[in-house]
């Protein structure tokens, strides 16, 4: 295929990678503890750990996972925590251990976390104490044989770690009540593991280093297969684009996204590991004003983030007042960056909001717009190293430049397809390669991609999939529901909230009840922000609702 794209390619950035520079992950990471090995390498609550000590327990805990629990190569383990040191901690000694991480989101509610846990087959999970008792409640219904705990304070000083662990239980109560036969805590499982010697357990290419999970572009949440080829191709993309520009001297990233989350685990938690830089830890972005007060002590450089979390931090008059003559740029990805909320962070920051694309089929990076734009240009990038873009019909046959059809990836970087899914892979992945990515978009002349709609009905909540199929069934199985269709709703903040439009059977029901219920079996972002009570539905003839007439009804009102 020509590259029209190649013309337009930043200076310095190889039109291709070598793949073969690493054989996995864990190769790039036993480079970079040796190499940097006594520059900082993650911040959390006041606490660096080195380089050094970031190999020392993530081979105590490796040699933990083959030695006492005798878990075998290509065995998988869940990783349930927001952003603690304990993370990338869990996620490198896995990966060392010839594993397979399963990043789970820790807001899930217990039916999804069955899923997640059933779906991957994890044996063994680590989880932070706070959501531990959703895991009991299921646990016994799952594969998983292991379980380790951790409190937030565990790898802090033993003073401070003190006080945040009395406080988060104690306190404010965020640690429910919870008992797991034979758990064991993760300075137990690090004191067991210290015994053993521990050398990393060679991988290559083909084997898996995540099953990173996703509504993907059809039907209910899926396991994307990442191998270590994806991993590594999209670390060594990565960094061929911004090597040039960042330096060669050790700085700061700010690592507010979660790193279950596919941008921020390869993006900053990866990428920046093979860098020798620090990835600051926050591990309540939500809380603005806290995490505001972080960056007034931090001389970072480099921000990663979506269009919700900067937007949050332009309304806030201490980050406007920050000194950013350090700051080196931003990256958005995970949802579309909104032109007014570029504009108005280059007016505070002096630099442009530089906006990515991909999924996490995609590990997650396709497309980069330059470092050097000037100007935010409501555009996803350029495709990157060793990667093709097509844009193609329903027929998957390629369209000429300027034409709009959906958006196709092939790389190193695509999945290996969904786990245990041969069906749904075949319907985004063609025998040639070609990830279907559900996005329909154009390029245009000088390479650059733009999106102008999705193919699905895929809803984006802050960077985060909803699909519409799986609120309707939880919302359908209240008693008083007769019919329900849910869409997405623009949204200021969040790009798009959850909107659902329901038919009663019984007319007590009321939208906070309805809410309550939802709550039970649904991550807060899934829960419907918008509700609206209706006397029928628009259908096909054969009964099947039409979101697109409830689009056209309530979002545009046509």
């Amino acid at each position: 295929m020509s590259k029209p794209w190649l013309k337009s390619y930043p200076p310095g950035v190889p039109a291709e990678i070598d793949i073969n520079e690493y054989c996995s992950v864990a190769n790039i990471f036993d480079s970079s503890v040796s190499e940097f090995s006594d520059r900082p390498a993650y911040t959390n609550f006041g606490k660096t750990l080195s380089f050094r000590d970031v190999d020392v327990y993530t081979a105590q805990l490796g040699a933990y996972l083959i030695n006492e629990l005798k878990l075998e190569k290509g065995d998988r383990v869940a990783v349930m925590m927001p952003n603690l040191l304990q993370n990338p901690i869990a996620i490198f000694a896995i990966l060392r251990a010839g594993l397979v991480v399963v990043n789970t989101n820790p807001l899930y509610t217990e039916r999804e976390l069955k899923h997640q846990l059933n779906d991957s087959g994890a044996k063994a999970i680590i989880i932070v104490e706070n959501f531990a008792h959703v895991l009991e409640a299921v646990i016994d219904e799952t594969p998983v044989e292991h379980v380790i705990t951790t409190r937030m304070g565990d790898l802090l000083s033993p003073l401070k770690g003190f006080v945040i662990n009395t406080v988060v239980k104690h306190i404010k109560k965020m640690v429910p009540r919870f008992h797991i036969k034979n758990a064991v805590t993760l300075k137990q499982a690090l004191k067991a593991g210290s015994r053993y010697r521990f050398h990393t357990i060679p991988t290559n290419h083909e084997d898996i280093a995540f099953l990173q999970y996703t509504g993907g572009t059809t039907g209910v949440s899926k396991g994307a297969i990442l191998t270590n080829k994806n991993m590594v191709a999209n670390m060594l993309q990565a960094s061929a684009w911004i090597n040039d520009y960042i330096g060669d001297k050790p700085a700061i990233i700010i690592t507010a996204l979660p790193l279950y989350h596919i941008f921020s685990l390869t993006a900053n938690c990866l990428v920046f590991m093979r860098f020798g830089w620090c990835n600051y830890l926050i591990t309540n972005p939500r809380d603005i004003k806290g995490f505001v007060r972080e960056l007034q002590s931090v001389d970072f450089r480099v921000m990663t983030g979506v269009n919700t979390l900067f937007n949050g931090l332009l309304n806030n008059e201490d980050f406007r007042n920050l000194d950013f003559s350090h700051f080196a740029f931003a990256l958005g990805g995970g949802m579309a960056v909104q032109r007014s909320v570029a504009e108005r962070w280059r007016e505070v920051t002096g630099t442009t909001l530089i906006e990515a694309y991909g999924l996490t089929e995609t590990s997650p990076a396709a497309c980069i717009n330059p470092l050097t734009l000037k100007e935010f240009n409501g555009k996803i990038g350029l495709p990157i190293s060793s990667t093709e873009v097509s844009i193609q019909d329903d027929d998957w046959n390629e369209l000429p430049l300027g034409e709009q059809g959906e958006i196709c990836i092939r790389g190193p970087q695509v999945m290996k397809g969904y786990w245990k899914r041969p069906k749904e892979t075949s319907q985004v992945l063609s025998n040639d390669g070609w990830l279907h990515t559900g996005d329909i978009g154009f390029m245009d002349e000088d390479g650059f991609i733009q999106i102008v709609d999705r193919k699905k009905d895929m809803i984006l909540v802050s960077g985060f999939n909803v699909f519409p199929n799986e609120v309707e069934d939880v919302i359908a199985a209240h008693d008083c529901v007769l019919e329900v269709g849910v869409i997405g709703k623009p949204d200021e903040h969040s790009g798009e909230v959850v909107m659902a439009v329901v038919v009663k059977s019984d007319d007590s029901l009321t939208e906070e009840a309805l809410r309550d219920f939802c709550r039970e079996s649904l991550t807060s972002y899934k829960v419907p922000k918008s509700i609206v009570f209706t006397e029928e539905l628009p259908k096909t003839n054969v009964g099947k609702i039409l979101r697109r007439e409830l689009r056209d009804k309530y979002i545009t009102g046509t």
